[in-house]
């Protein structure tokens, strides 16, 4: 396992060994449903690296991150992509072979990056790292605990990449066909201001949590954030606020001049004079809509009426937020980009909408009309629409004089598309079709007991008005054309108002938290170090009345190796969750529930908590152990932070014992190199065996409790000690169990402990069950057989039976 334990980050001594003339780097990639999976091969090493699953916008940002830190050769994908894909792709490679000094673009078909495909095409890989000993089952435990194959798209991006490289035949082009490409070793790779957090963490750590909508109409399809850590977290009043949150959540980082920055702004917005401008901008931010969509319809030429009221609602809350930053200290860097981006365009995209667009008629008519005074064209053919009514009356009147007296009315219409027609009323004795016809009148239709002609006026009407309705329509179109033109031409200010409003928006959510919460603003240092004061699970303190903080410390002076032990239900799941809580919290630049903390940049999370959701027994139980532990062993820094709770519950508690011993010495052998671990556990054998040894790097904690009687009060208060009893007889009591069947639990475990032998008390002594053979025997030679009136089958059914079933 060592030939893949190392988490790689690309440190600058690797960087020195490789050729930068002549990079060597293959990737492979996928962008789909907004997540991004990426994994590339290098030459030089021999090593394929693979980067966990990530979230990335539309605009490709940590993509282009990643390109620039790698700098491949070629990058392979597939054939079927989404459009922003091809336009990064086309941007950033080309197809002559990296002639020209841009990496070369293989394109292979999707059907070749499948998940099943790629899952085989990774378990029958030539893996010389992998011990040939190893059966399939164990090839595919050993292989889970290096690979996450919960990443699908990063999956089914190695998939690709491995048949790539032997298409190509990556360094072995001269060599027999019989030689595969060789793949030493299979590492992690994360940007170096990424903090790697395994999947798990998220479901167990309850940072994400998503639950069925309530609604009866949504219970198909829909999904609401339950409790969890972003839902309490997720003020955000804008949608592309909450996008941008999440994806905080799904990247936190490690760069203290970005976190800083963050914490400065939080800061601003916690202090109480400040309440009457978080409202202000929180007013504006719900009126920020999704502007990229917009703009793509734009493009497309199909913007509906509703995308211009929100384009025009978004641009002037935006100008209105400008104007707010503006007055706000300018030491704060997102305060003084604002206050220079939202200026002159923006005003401008204002002003040009608010003086074409006609919302009211727009909305009337449900298509895009334009104000008076914009077009010339447009007002006088509106003019002659709007008296065309009385125009036409006129006309009606003179029409009427030339017709057959028998006909009371006529009236003059106008149809779309169709133009001017003479309509009268159906008269009785209008019975056939040919009695429709009248002289110097061309009959069109009947409709609604009205017959609709045309007549020679009518047809003049045409020559001289045409189809108004159709021509303004048209004039209307062509002006929605030209604003279209002028706002895309400015478009580059409104994806600047799209990024700094959500990362405001998310800041001032963070910030209305904190200040409800009394949460402190972290210190960072660059100290290898975890010190937090009085800290707080920040769920778990919203579901009961009164929430007992404990400290969290592990640094060279207190150990960086936690042993926490104690009964059930004393709060050590608890306590684990809250430390990674509290750190994930303070990553992505959050203020934190305790009371002081002073925090080093941890690289990674890893945790091995079993959720509630999940709960498993047995060999299942024993490998998700063993794949979760195994990836915190391989991959875990000196800066990690390793959360173990309760290894190898459900399997032999003699092989989760051993292992648990194992794993533990082997970050004790790395002295202060080894992680920042918390581990709770229930093998008190642990202890009492002295399976481990006695060293400062490692110290021993407890919750502590007190039974009063036979009642087992729990103080959730950390302390420093061990647990040597499981309390499980007053667990459970406090759980429900019927007294009875927990005084014979307790009198079992005594005899057992004791190594007494364990006595049944659904079986009779044998002293009771001579007296009943005894009382069986007197019944039998009591019996007369020669007794006519004895009933044989009555004596067996109630003397016999009877006396078997209640005496022996």
């Amino acid at each position: 396992m060592s030939s893949s334990a190392t988490p790689v980050q690309r440190p600058e001594a690797m960087m020195d060994e490789v050729d930068a003339s002549s990079p060597e780097a293959y990737v492979s990639v996928l962008w789909q449903s907004g997540q991004l999976g990426l994994v590339y091969y290098s030459a030089n090493e021999c090593t394929v690296y693979i980067m966990p699953d990530a979230p990335d916008s539309q605009d490709l940002k940590l993509l282009k991150k990643l390109m620039e830190e790698i700098q491949p050769r070629c990058i392979l994908t597939s054939a079927k992509q989404d459009h922003n894909m091809a336009d990064f792709l086309q941007a950033m490679g080309t197809s002559n072979h990296g002639e020209d000094g841009k990496p070369e673009i293989a394109l292979f078909p999707n059907v070749d990056f499948g998940l099943n495909i790629s899952k085989q095409r990774v378990l029958s890989a030539n893996l010389p790292f992998v011990a040939s000993h190893l059966s399939e089952a164990e090839k595919i435990v050993y292989l889970a605990s290096i690979i996450p194959f919960e990443c699908t798209t990063m999956l089914r991006a190695l998939g690709g990449l491995l048949k790539f490289i032997e298409r190509r035949r990556i360094g072995v082009e001269l060599e027999d066909a019989s030689v595969s490409v060789p793949i030493l070793a299979i590492r992690k790779f994360t940007l170096p201001d990424m903090v790697h957090i395994d999947q798990d963490a998220y479901c167990v750590l309850q940072i994400f949590k998503s639950e069925v909508h309530p609604s009866v109409y949504k219970l198909a399809s829909g999904l609401k954030e339950g409790l969890s850590l972003f839902g309490i977290m997720n003020r955000c009043k804008s949608q592309w606020g909450t996008k941008l949150m999440r994806l905080w959540f799904m990247r936190p980082t490690k760069n203290l001049e970005e976190l800083n920055k963050r914490m400065d702004i939080i800061q601003f917005f916690m202090l109480a004079r400040n309440t009457e401008i978080v409202q202000t901008l929180q007013d504006c931010l719900k009126h920020i809509r999704n502007v990229p969509m917009i703009l793509k319809r734009m493009t497309l030429t199909y913007t509906k009426v509703s995308d211009w009221q929100a384009l025009y609602k978004t641009v002037y809350n935006a100008v209105c937020i400008g104007d707010v930053c503006k007055s706000l200290p300018r030491s704060i860097e997102l305060f003084t980009k604002i206050s220079q981006t939202f200026t002159d365009d923006l005003h401008y995209i204002a002003s040009l909408i608010s003086k074409v667009v006609d919302f009211e008629g727009s909305n009337t008519e449900n298509r895009f009309i334009v104000r008076p005074n914009v077009d010339p064209a447009i007002d006088e053919k509106k003019r002659q629409l709007m008296g065309l009514s009385d125009f036409l009356t006129e006309v009606a009147r003179n029409e009427l004089t030339l017709l057959d007296s028998r006909i009371p009315s006529c009236c003059v219409i106008y149809i779309p598309l169709i133009g001017f027609l003479l309509t009268i009323p159906r008269l009785p004795s209008m019975v056939d079709k040919d009695d429709f016809e009248i002289e110097g009148l061309d009959f069109m239709f009947l409709s609604e007991g009205r017959l609709h002609y045309r007549s020679a006026r009518t047809k003049e009407l045409d020559t001289m008005l045409g189809d108004l309705h159709c021509e303004i329509r048209d004039l209307e179109t062509a002006v929605m054309y030209q604003l279209q033109a002028k706002v895309l031409e400015k478009s580059a200010v409104l994806y600047d108002v799209m990024e700094y409003t959500a990362q405001l928006d998310c800041l001032i959510s963070m910030a209305v938290v904190a200040r409800e919460n009394t949460y402190i603003r972290p210190r960072f240092t660059k100290k290898n170090i975890i010190n937090i004061k009085d800290g707080r699970h920040p769920l778990m303190e919203m579901c009961t009345r009164t929430f007992v903080s404990n400290s969290i410390n592990t640094d060279e002076e207190h150990g960086k190796i936690c042993i926490l032990t104690g009964p059930n239900s004393s709060g050590k799941s608890v306590y684990l969750k809250e430390a990674g809580l509290i750190v994930f919290m303070a990553l992505i630049g959050s203020y934190i529930p305790a009371t002081e903390a002073e925090i080093g940049l941890i690289d990674g999370i890893y945790t091995r908590i079993q959720s509630r959701e999940s709960v498993s027994v047995g060999l299942s139980t024993f490998i998700i152990d063993l794949n979760q532990v195994a990836a915190a062993v391989n991959n875990a820094t000196e800066r990690s932070l390793v959360l173990i709770d309760e290894f190898g519950k459900g399997t032999n508690s003699v092989d989760g014992l051993s292992l648990l011993a194992a794993v533990l010495r082997h970050w004790m052998k790395q002295d202060m190199k080894c992680p920042h671990i918390f581990v709770s556990t229930n093998f008190h054998s642990l202890i009492q065996l002295n399976l481990l040894p006695t060293i400062k790097l490692m110290r021993y904690l407890t919750l502590e409790t007190l039974q009063d009687g036979e009642e087992l009060v729990f103080f959730y208060q950390l302390k420093e000690g061990v647990s040597t009893d499981s309390y499980a007889a007053n667990i459970a009591i406090l759980a429900g169990m019927p007294p009875q069947v927990v005084k014979r639990g307790t009198q079992i475990s005594e005899q057992y402990r004791r190594g007494q032998p364990i006595c049944r008390i659904d079986c009779p002594s044998k002293t009771n069950q001579l007296s009943a053979y005894k009382v069986l025997v007197d019944k039998f030679l009591q019996l007369d057989l020669s007794d006519p009136n004895t009933d044989l089958m009555e004596f067996l059914n109630k003397g016999v039976m009877a006396c078997t079933t209640t005496e022996l």
